[in-house]
């Protein structure tokens, strides 16, 4: 990692100096800006604000339609049974094939996403995207059923590590919560709430082809607007060259301007390293004295940007692909990487466990109600059964604007108090106070249906298992954005494969295990290992620096091998 990346020396990779205090005393601190921008204004760190919300807007819309698209089928289940005569054993199969496709679709297609960039990705999933709604409505046989589905999920698997990507290459660190806690809501509207509109489509006189055809208009708009107006995020900062598969001639630390071996050779002063009886005056005057000596650094109120440097045409903005060093094969490895990734950075592990177990969380509940609000005494319509997602969907509102935007701010308070300095780990705290709530949510939702409660209660409970999954689902990928950046791509492969695998495993297992262990055990017996998931947090708190330096060797290695990373 460089230090145009504004990592400190001796620290681990993921701890930056984004507070500002050498300023003259009284003076307002500022937030240093990371990564750190180029002077270049064609670099996205360097967009407008609008231009940034833009783009934005785009990869929030296409996150919607894609959750859309994977998961409003089972709302058109009842037509397919009766119409086309599909058991609901071979739909429950289509549905795990679906998980299953999910789980392996971004290890089949990271190559592409590395190899040709963000903008290619998005534009050529749409039109296949587009594709596969067209064969959903289409849909008169099993393998319609089951080739549309694998085909779309191998695709839309893609959607939740092309958009951390695009959240790293955009949005700096202090505003990264924000954004994830956003395409965590988006994401919600896609999964919980699309299916409400579906339903009464199904059960209207247009009938259950037509929410097909009106997601591929949908669709079909987006592909057009992506196409004609999305602009590449990824920015080239180093150079670097592959001679036989291998990285060379890659810009090194020394020879970043500003930048000189001495910097190399600065010993970083840790609390640690203090005797019983220095201050922590002396300990910041220690940062103080580090910040001296690195390049210039660039925050919120002082940018540079060189105007004299011509703004791309539009249509070089709108190149499909880019140019990477690297033939498609050397990208072929990330495949596989992702695995070694979880093996050797224990804390890319934990949160691909930690935003698995949130996930299958939803889909335990989802599944359940969908079994048992059919029944008496609640005989609800599957309308009514769809209507429950806006229990999810207000749960989930609730919590993501204000998760992101206290996430952000709370580590520039706890940065500032640090001396400056921001640890990944900062944010975990908010997981931990989620806790409690996730425990009332799901035993008020469990428990509530297995003695019958009023239906409120229960539409309550799963509003706040929403509420409390969603620091977990957001902050998680914030965390690894943050922690591992240069590896991210991998990191959030890594993460899909985990948490849909589970998903996978849950869609076939749940049923037998109800039907062994009944309901309200279950429940308690999902919550407490949730709950100890959930605990995890505290360690990677109080361990997680220590994890990544010793991982940072490791970590390097695999940053090298990023090649579009080196830049």
């Amino acid at each position: 990692m460089s230090f145009n990346d504004r990592a400190l020396p001796g620290m681990p990779p993921g701890t930056v100096y984004l507070n500002d205090l050498t300023a003259a005393r009284g003076a307002k601190e500022e937030i240093i800006l990371h990564p750190v921008p180029s002077t270049d204004p064609n670099d996205p760190l360097n967009w407008t604000q609008r231009r940034k919300i833009v783009n934005f807007a785009f990869v929030s819309f296409y996150t919607t339609l894609v959750y859309a698209l994977v998961n409003i089928q089972t709302v058109t289940w009842g037509d397919l049974n009766t119409q086309l005569g599909f058991s609901f054993g071979i739909l429950n199969d289509s549905y795990a094939a679906g998980t299953a496709a999910l789980m392996v679709g971004g290890v089949i297609l990271i190559p592409f996403a590395l190899k040709y960039g963000r903008r290619f990705v998005y534009v050529i999933s749409l039109l296949i995207q587009t594709g596969m709604a067209v064969w959903y409505g289409r849909t008169h046989t099993v393998g319609d059923l089951m080739g549309s589905n694998v085909i779309s999920c191998v695709v839309g698997a893609l959607s939740e590590i092309m958009v951390q990507m695009t959240v790293a290459d955009v949005f700096f660190v202090h505003e990264r919560g924000f954004m994830n806690s956003i395409y965590y809501w988006v994401a919600t509207v896609g999964s919980s709430l699309a299916g409400i509109p579906a339903g009464y489509i199904t059960s209207s006189s247009l009938g259950w082809r037509y929410v097909w055809y009106i997601l591929t208009i949908l669709l079909g708009v987006l592909f057009l607007l992506f196409f004609f107006f999305y602009e590449e995020t990824y920015y080239q900062r180093r150079k670097a060259d592959i001679v036989d598969g291998e990285v060379v001639g890659a810009t090194s630390e020394a020879s970043i301007p500003g930048n000189d071996n001495r910097v190399n050779e600065i010993e970083m002063t840790t609390p640690e390293k203090l005797s019983n009886g220095d201050s922590k005056d002396r300990y910041h005057e220690s940062l103080h004295n580090v910040n001296m000596e690195l390049p210039q650094v660039q925050t919120v109120a002082h940018r540079y940007v060189d105007y004299s440097i011509p703004q791309k045409p539009y249509l070089e903005k709108l190149k499909l692909s880019i140019p990477t060093p690297a033939p498609f094969w050397y990208y072929c490895r990330h495949s596989y990487q992702c695995f070694v990734v979880m093996w050797y950075i224990p804390s890319v592990a934990y949160m691909a466990v930690l935003n698995g177990a949130s996930n299958t969380a939803q889909i335990i509940c989802i599944t359940v109600l969908s079994n048992y609000l059919l029944d008496a005494p609640y005989n609800f319509s599957e309308a009514d059964v769809g209507l429950m997602g806006l229990a999810a969907f207000i749960g989930t509102a609730t919590c993501a604007p204000l998760i992101g935007r206290l996430s952000d701010r709370m580590i520039v308070w706890m940065a500032k108090r640090n001396g400056g300095i921001y640890e990944p780990e900062m944010r975990l705290w908010l997981i931990l106070l989620s806790a409690p709530f996730f425990v009332l949510g799901m035993l008020l939702f469990g428990l509530g249906l297995y003695h019958k409660l009023p239906w409120p209660v229960i539409a309550v409970g799963y509003g706040i298992v929403n509420f409390s999954i969603t620091p977990a689902g957001s902050l998680s990928l914030t965390y690894l954005t943050d922690a591992y950046t240069e590896i991210i791509a991998d990191c959030l492969v890594g993460l899909v494969v985990v948490k849909f695998g589970f998903a996978t495993i849950i869609v076939f297992a749940l049923t037998p295990w109800i039907n062994l262990d009944g309901l309200q055990n279950m429940y308690i017996i999902v919550t407490l290992v949730f709950l100890v998931i959930y605990a995890g947090n505290y360690l990677l708190i109080r361990y997680g620096k220590r994890l990544r330096e010793r991982c940072a060797p490791k970590y390097f290695q695999l940053a090298d091998r990023q090649i579009l990373n080196v830049r």
